[in-house]
Formats: C-alpha cells, structure tokens, sequence
C-alpha cells in the first residue's frame, strides 16, 4: 500500500442507481460447498474487505489475487506490479439475504471509486485496478447492464472503468492480510483509508449491516 490518501472513500453518490428489483438466472455461482462466491477487485483488499465484512448476509471476505498465475500470487511481487495480478476478495454470501446485484452496488458505490484506471487514492499500477472476476456468462452480463445503468445516471462525472475478467483462479493472499483492518485498527493506513470507507458504508447502506 502507498501513501494514505482518502481520496478513494467516498459516500454513494446522490441518484446511485439501485440494481434490478428482478435479477437474471444464474447470476449467482456457487462453490464445491455450494455457497454462492462473488470475486472483486478495487484497490487495496484490506479496505474492501473491511467494507464487505461488515455486510448481513456475507459470511466471509477472503483477501488474495486474481488475474495470474499461482506462481505468481505472492504479495511482494503483485504489490510491485510485477504481475498480471489484482488484488482482490472472495465473498462467500447467503443468496437468501443478498443478491449478487446487491454487492456489487456497494462495490461500485462505496467500497472504491469505480471511475479511476488502475489507482485508487495514493495506490497505482495494475495491481490495484478495479474488475469485475466474473464465474459465469450471467454475472458479466449483469455486471455489464448495471455499469451502463450507472454510466447512464450521470453519478459520475467520468465513465465507469471497471474491467469484466474471467475467473480462472483466485488465490488466497497470506495469512497477516487476512481480517487485516479488523485486526490492526490503528494502522494509519487502515485509519486514514479503510476506515472511512466502513463509515460510508454504514451512512449510505445502515439496513444492509449486520446486526
């Protein structure tokens, strides 16, 4: 992580646009256990694992890589951007209590800010890129049309820059980076960065929160 810059937390935008009251089949993909897993990526993962932990219905945030390979899924050289790497987090949710639409507009509205290309705040490189690690066809496709719907809102004043990637694998990142904001709350970087996003979360979305 770089220098502390709060520029990445922002409140969801006034007019954020919901997702679909409907959404389509097969969007939500399930594991081997089958519980439904979503795979995003914006910015540093302490802070949008912050953010999703605190979510009802999210059972756990695992913070890893996606986007390269498994010899490459080691910290130091993703944060160096010396992979195709993504730093990114493994949400295994309960379908029951939210919706696959439903994360994805915390991520776009709160958990980073979906409008900037390959940064977030004081973070740069690839590494920190925001995308989307769709499993099937429907989740791209949702991702998608919800994108142009925000794109289309005008919330923001420049164009969505969220990438659509496969997912071929993620790989879970070392044990100190899991649970990390939780676990070193006076990390000035956690302080400065990962916290104001959870403030934002609970100000833009207090229903959504566990209890």
């Amino acid at each position: 992580m770089a220098g502390i810059s709060c520029s990445t937390s922002h409140a969801a935008p006034s007019g954020f646009p919901a997702p679909p009251a409907e959404q389509p089949a097969g969007v939500e993909a399930v594991n081997e256990e089958g519980e439904a897993v979503a795979v995003l990526a914006g910015g540093c993962f302490w802070c949008t694992e912050a953010v999703f932990e605190r979510l009802a219905g999210v059972k756990t945030v695992v913070s890893g890589y996606a986007g390269g390979t498994a010899e490459d899924a080691d910290y130091k050289k993703v944060s160096g951007g010396l992979t195709e790497h993504a730093e990114a987090i493994k949400i295994v949710y309960d379908p029951a209590q939210t919706r696959f639409l439903d994360l994805l507009e915390v991520f776009f509205a709160v958990a980073h800010n979906p409008t900037h290309v390959n940064r977030q705040g004081n973070d740069h490189g690839p590494q920190y890129r925001s995308a989307v690690f769709y499993a099937n066809d429907a989740q791209k496709a949702a991702a998608e049309a919800y994108i142009q719907e925000i794109d289309a809102s005008g919330v923001y004043p420049d164009p969505v820059a969220t990438k659509m990637e496969p997912l071929n694998r993620f790989y879970e990142a070392e044990p100190y980076h899991q649970d990390y904001a939780a676990n070193n709350p006076d990390n000035p970087y956690v302080r400065g960065v990962g916290q104001p996003k959870v403030d934002k979360l609970e100000k833009s979305f207090p229903e959504r929160l566990k209890k």
